[in-house]
């Protein structure tokens, strides 16, 4: 049986407002519902490491969840992130830090992580995914282009790898794709599987 037959008696609850999560869940014919909209202070403590920080912050973000979760409710959260030299890139404030996080990448290799949860009522599953990603040197041109024509504001590390920067800029890929895109779908499909037994 395919696991969106397995779905059907369930309610899959997408609790994200990214654009290209929901292109994916839809992409993997996982079907879902979008979660209401609702705030969470993305707050991680500093001594944890650059690599937790996402299943941190996805189980933050699952536990902050306002609503009561039904029998039959799956509520799926994610959190991704661009790890650099140990360091935390988040979604930059700014064009400035935008432009300083993409000269920080360029030339280099920096790790991209998701944290996913899934939870129901009862049961709370967490796991995650890396990519390693290669970007060529960037021109301040090449840069400011990216930037004054895709403004990269809510993506962490300042750039979507499915824009004109990923096709352009990125040498290789070790790792999922769709994780540097927010969402390590191959494993969320597995996982779920998973967790549905």
């Amino acid at each position: 049986m395919l696991l969106k037959d397995k779905l059907e008696p369930y309610r899959l609850l997408l609790a994200s407002q990214s654009p290209r999560r929901r292109e994916l869940m839809t992409g993997c014919g996982l079907p879902y519902e979008p979660a209401p909209k609702y705030e969470c202070e993305e707050i991680y403590p500093d001594s944890l490491p650059a690599e937790e920080v996402p299943l941190f912050l996805s189980r933050l973000k699952s536990e902050a969840y306002p609503a009561p979760l039904g029998a039959n409710d799956i509520l799926l959260t994610a959190d991704t992130v661009v790890i650099s030299d140990g360091e935390v890139l988040g979604k930059p404030c700014d064009r400035g830090q935008a432009a300083q996080m993409l000269r920080r990448l360029s030339g280099r290799r920096h790790t991209v992580v998701s944290g996913v949860t899934l939870r129901t009522a009862g049961r709370m599953h967490t796991f995650s995914a890396e990519s390693g990603v290669w970007f060529r040197p960037l021109s301040e041109e090449e840069i400011g282009y990216y930037l004054d024509t895709f403004a990269p504001y809510d993506k962490a590390g300042s750039y979507g790898i499915q824009e004109w920067i990923g096709y352009a800029a990125i040498e290789k890929i070790n790792g999922s794709f769709y994780n540097v895109m927010g969402l390590p779908i191959q494993k969320v499909y597995v996982e779920l599987e998973k967790f549905l037994q």
